[in-house]
């Protein structure tokens, strides 16, 4: 009769020490699969550059939706939510542009102005990012900085899909003709930046400063 009562016992501390081995593989499979997507998304934070060359191919619409739905996720201090996005057509492009152009000739040359306009004719997409003004100083502030983290999870997004951006805050927009352009309320709102969106051409080398030179420790 002991060996049935013995064999029980066993089989028993088997299956226990199955069901303990189970969870743990789980958890390990859990945890592989969080360092690889975090080691993926990090590889997209670092590799994400600047563009200035383009391919002509445009870019789908909704693709653009997709990058604004993502960014306006962004942290925001009192849920303000000050971000306000207008995608530029091609009409609105143009006139932009060729304020633009007027604005480098007027300063550096027609020569400059023809380069700037042929430059940006070359630009598949281009959309404005905007930040709701406030009465209060301080929250202008904070308004301002949710809207550059909304700006980079845009072109993070963006970046994944394949898809480069520039953020440009050049003299044209700075213009009350850009505002007028867009039919933006300089009193009401603020430029936070005019993008460039397209499939990169060409894709810039970039460096950074080493953490030692960046971090500070205090006790």
């Amino acid at each position: 009769m002991r060996r049935p009562i013995a064999s029980a016992a066993r089989a028993a501390v088997g299956r226990g020490v199955r069901a303990k081995v189970a969870p743990f593989r789980k958890g390990q499979d859990l945890m592989t699969e969080q360092t690889k997507t975090a080691e993926a998304f990090a590889t997209v934070l670092r590799t994400r550059r600047s563009i200035d060359l383009y391919e002509p191919t445009p870019v789908d619409p909704a693709v653009l939706l997709e990058a604004i739905d993502v960014a306006r996720w962004a942290p925001n201090h009192k849920l303000t939510q000050p971000w306000r996005f207008y995608l530029v057509g091609p009409q609105t492009a143009a006139a932009i542009i060729e304020l633009a152009a007027e604005i480098d000739t007027a300063k550096k040359g027609e020569r400059a102005g023809d380069a700037r306009r042929a430059r940006w004719k070359a630009v598949p997409g281009f959309f404005v990012l905007t930040c709701v003004r406030s009465d209060s100083p301080m929250q202008e502030h904070e308004d301002y900085g949710a809207c550059c983290c909304a700006a980079e999870n845009l072109m993070l997004y963006l970046w994944q899909r394949g898809i480069g951006t520039k953020w440009s805050t050049g003299r044209v927009t700075h213009d009350p003709r850009f505002y007028e352009l867009l039919g933006i309320d300089a009193t009401k709102e603020t430029v936070v930046g005019f993008f460039f969106y397209g499939v990169p051409k060409v894709v810039p080398e970039q460096k950074r400063k080493p953490l030692e030179e960046i971090v500070l420790r205090r006790p």
